[in-house]
C-alpha cells in the first residue's frame, strides 16, 4: 500500500536523513530537482524532442531551492528559463540560497516586485515550485492575483503546468484550499496538469480536493531509505495507508475452497442477515444482500416484515427470506449461533422501531454493519448508540449522516481552512472512531476508515483510478453489503471494511459510465477473477 504523509512527517523523514547522514539538503534537493525533470518528460514526452521555453516560480524556502535546480537542469538541456521569485534573493537561506547561486550563473532571477516588467511570451511549461507541503497560511493576495493574471495572459492550452510537491495554496495535511479572510471561493490561481511529489504521497493528494487541483500525481525517489531512516529514529510516527495502488487485499476473505479446505461448506463462510424495509422499501436491503452473497459469505438471509416477503420472494432466489416484524422477533432469530453477521439501515425506515432493532442487533454482540436509517435514527441522542456499540461494529455513513452522529466533528471539518495544518477527513473519522468505540467508514472518492485506536487507511478513488459514476442511488447499499459478506466470512471490522471499498471502485471501475447499482454486484465475479488469478 502507498503511504500518506502529512508535512510534519516528512520533515522528521528527511531530518533523519540528515541526522544519520543518509543525505544532505543540497543532494536532496538536487535529486528532487532531476526527479522533476524526469517526471514531466514522462508526462509530456514532447518536451524532450527540443529545447522549449519555461516559466518557474520559485518561494522563498526549500520548495523554491527545489525550483532553481528544476531551472538549472532545464538551462543545461538548452531550455531558455525565466526565473521569477516571491521574495528576495538575498533573503533566500541555507541551500535555497546556494542554489539561487548557481542559477545565477546560467541566468538572472526576477523578484516579486519586477514580475510586471517580464516578458509574457506564452511558454511550454510552467513550473510552481513556490510553497510545496510546507504553507501553513493562505497565499498572499498581491502574489494569488499576480499567479491569476499571469494564467489568465496565457493562450488557452498554450502552457503545461506541473507543481513541485503540491500547488502552491492547498494545505497538504487536508486537500483543503487555504483562504484568505473574505474569500471563499475556494479556488487556486493556478490548476496543475501534473504533481510530482517526493517520496512518497502526502495527504493532500488524495483528500478533499487535492484530485482537482493536482492533476496527475507522479512520485519521484529522492533516495530515502525509510525502513533504515526508522531503525535509526525510531520515533517516526506510524504512517497513513492509500489503497489506491494496492494490488491485493486480504484473500484469505475471499477464497472460497481451494487447496486448505477442498470440501469447504457454505456455513464455513458465515450466514449474514440483512434486515429489509416494508414494502415499496425493500429494494436498497436487496441489494446490500445480493452483494453480501457475491462477496462470498455462505448464505444470506433477507429479513422482511410480513407485509413485505411476497416482494421481496418476486425479486430474490440464491437470497433466503425470513419475516422479522421489529425486534423482538430480529432477537428469536438472532437465537441461530449461525447467523454471524447483520447488516441494518437500507431503507429500513427512521425512527423508535428502527432503534429497537439495532439494539437488539448490537446486544447479540454479532459483528455488524450500520448503515444509513440505522445511524440516523439516532441523530436527535447519538450517545444512545454509542454507548451499545462495540469492536465488532462498522459505520457506513455518508458526510450528512456523519454529520447527524457527530456534529461538531463535521463542523470542524466544513469549517473554512483559514491556516494550516488544517483539520482533515483522517482527522475527523480518527476521532469519531474513538468517540464511538468502533470502526468508521466515512464514504467518499476519498473514503476513509478509521479504528478507535487511531489506525485509519483511505480508500482513494481518484487520478487514475477515479470512478465518479458511483455517486449513484444504491451504491453505499451495495457496499454495506460487502462489508456484511467479509464480516460473515470472518473477517475483522478493518479487513473486512479495507477490502469491500477496494472492491467497490474497482467494480464500479470494470463497469464504467452508465452505471447503476445493481451492476456492481454482478461486476465483482470478474475483479475477483482478475485479483486471484
Amino acid at each position: 500500500m502507498t503511504e500518506l504523509l502529512t508535512s510534519a512527517q516528512m520533515r522528521a523523514i528527511e531530518q533523519a536523513a540528515f541526522n544519520t547522514g543518509q543525505a544532505s539538503g543540497l543532494e536532496l534537493m538536487e535529486r528532487a530537482g532531476a526527479g522533476v525533470v524526469a517526471a514531466i518528460y514522462e508526462r509530456w514526452p514532447e518536451l524532450a524532442e527540443r529545447a522549449r521555453e519555461a516559466v518557474v516560480f520559485c518561494g522563498p524556502g526549500n520548495n523554491g531551492g527545489d525550483g532553481f535546480v528544476i531551472a538549472r537542469l532545464l538551462r543545461e538541456r538548452g531550455w531558455v528559463v525565466q526565473v521569477f521569485l516571491y521574495g528576495e534573493a538575498d533573503g533566500l537561506r541555507g541551500d535555497a540560497r546556494e542554489n539561487c547561486a548557481r542559477w545565477r550563473e546560467l541566468g538572472p532571477v526576477t523578484e516579486f516586485a519586477d514580475w510586471a516588467l517580464a516578458s509574457h511570451k506564452a511558454p511550454d511549461l510552467v513550473v510552481d515550485a513556490l510553497f510545496g507541503t510546507g504553507l501553513t497560511r493562505p497565499l498572499p493576495q498581491e502574489l494569488d492575483q499576480a499567479l491569476a493574471d499571469f494564467e489568465a495572459g496565457l493562450p488557452e492550452g498554450a502552457a503545461r503546468f506541473a507543481a513541485v510537491d503540491a500547488p502552491s495554496g492547498l494545505c497538504m495535511d487536508s486537500g483543503r484550499v487555504l483562504e484568505r479572510p473574505g474569500n471563499t471561493a475556494g479556488r487556486l490561481p493556478l490548476r496543475q496538469a501534473l504533481t510530482i511529489s517526493f517520496h512518497t504521497l502526502k495527504r493532500g493528494h488524495v483528500l478533499a480536493e487535492g484530485p482537482e487541483w493536482c492533476g496527475e500525481v507522479q512520485v519521484a525517489d529522492i533516495g530515502l531509505k525509510e525502513r533504515e531512516l526508522r531503525r535509526a529514529e525510531p520515533g517516526l510516527v506510524p504512517v497513513l495507508k492509500d489503497m489506491a495502488t494496492l494490488a491485493a487485499p486480504r484473500s484469505d476473505l475471499l477464497l472460497k475452497g481451494g487447496e486448505e479446505t477442498p470440501r469447504g461448506h457454505k456455513y464455513d463462510y458465515g450466514h449474514a442477515i440483512i434486515v429489509s424495509g416494508g414494502p415499496g422499501r425493500t429494494g436498497a436491503a436487496r441489494l446490500a444482500a445480493r452483494a453480501a452473497l457475491r462477496v462470498g459469505a455462505g448464505l444470506v438471509t433477507l429479513a422482511a416484515p410480513g407485509t413485505a416477503i411476497a416482494e421481496c420472494a418476486a425479486q430474490v432466489t440464491a437470497i433466503m427470506l425470513a419475516r422479522c416484524n421489529g425486534a423482538s422477533e430480529l432477537g428469536a432469530l438472532l437465537e441461530d449461533e449461525r447467523l454471524n453477521a447483520l447488516c441494518l439501515g437500507p431503507a429500513l425506515g427512521v425512527g423508535a422501531g428502527t432503534r429497537d432493532m439495532v439494539l437488539t442487533a448490537l446486544g447479540s454482540r454479532r459483528r455488524c454493519v450500520l448503515d444509513a436509517d440505522a445511524l440516523t435514527s439516532f441523530a436527535e441522542h447519538p450517545p444512545s448508540l454509542f454507548a451499545h456499540l462495540h469492536s465488532k461494529v462498522v459505520l457506513t455513513p455518508h458526510m450528512g449522516e456523519f454529520a447527524r452522529l457527530f456534529p461538531d466533528i463535521a463542523d470542524r471539518l466544513r469549517a473554512e481552512p483559514a491556516k494550516g495544518p488544517v483539520y482533515s477527513k483522517v482527522d475527523a473519522v480518527q476521532e469519531a472512531a474513538a468517540r464511538a468505540g468502533c470502526l468508521v467508514l466515512l464514504k467518499g472518492p476519498d473514503t476513509v476508515i478509521a479504528e478507535p485506536g487511531g489506525r485509519a487507511v483511505v480508500s482513494a478513488a481518484s487520478y487514475g483510478r477515479a470512478a465518479p459514476w458511483l455517486a449513484t442511488a444504491g451504491s453505499g447499499d451495495v457496499l454495506a453489503g460487502l462489508v456484511t459478506g467479509l464480516l460473515a466470512r470472518g473477517g475483522w471490522p478493518i479487513d473486512a471494511a479495507v477490502t469491500g471499498a477496494w472492491l467497490h471502485v474497482e467494480a464500479g471501475r470494470q463497469i464504467g459510465p452508465g452505471l447503476i447499482a445493481e451492476d456492481i454486484s454482478e461486476a465483482l465475479p470478474g475483479v475477483l477473477r482478475q485479483l486471484l488469478s
